[in-house]
């Protein structure tokens, strides 16, 4: 089992705003590094993605798999993959803090443990760029959206 990797941003915008960009899973591949191809399998009785299928561009090789999604509005947005041939694990999510002066803090954790080889150290340095990456690019598409 891995420890797991977390970053937090302060980013000028609600946690409302943040929550719903985050969750809309189906533009990931516009605006978030590696993410190829989503496909929302399905969704529950608000439309919001309950299943995913994610085809990212790894740092090895190429990575497909399917998340199941949680979510508590605007406060947290959690994700677990289903069993696939290169994850044994996968956990992760984003949690939005609103802050006094109008900001949010995001913090983004992740825990991935692969089905195949790589070195423990590798592995951690492709977990922090994936967690920084993420940060930057959500808070670059709220922004941008704005």
């Amino acid at each position: 089992m891995t420890d797991g990797t977390f970053s937090a941003l302060e980013i000028d915008a609600s946690p409302e705003v943040l929550y719903d960009t985050a969750a809309d899973v189906a533009s990931y591949p516009e605006w978030a590094s590696g993410v190829r191809e989503v496909e929302i399998l399905d969704t529950d009785p608000e439309d919001r993605v309950e299943r995913a299928r994610f085809v990212l561009e790894g740092f090895v090789k190429e990575i497909e798999y399917v998340l199941r999604y949680t979510h508590d509005r605007p406060h947290l947005l959690s994700w677990a993959a289903e069993e696939s041939e290169d994850l044994r694990m996968l956990e992760g999510s984003y949690q939005f803090t609103p802050r006094e002066d109008g900001s949010t803090e995001v913090v983004y954790s992740l825990r991935v443990e692969l089905d195949f080889n790589l070195p423990g150290f590798v592995r951690r340095q492709a977990e922090k760029q994936i967690v920084t990456t993420a940060l930057r690019g959500l808070r670059k598409r709220v922004l941008e959206s704005a």
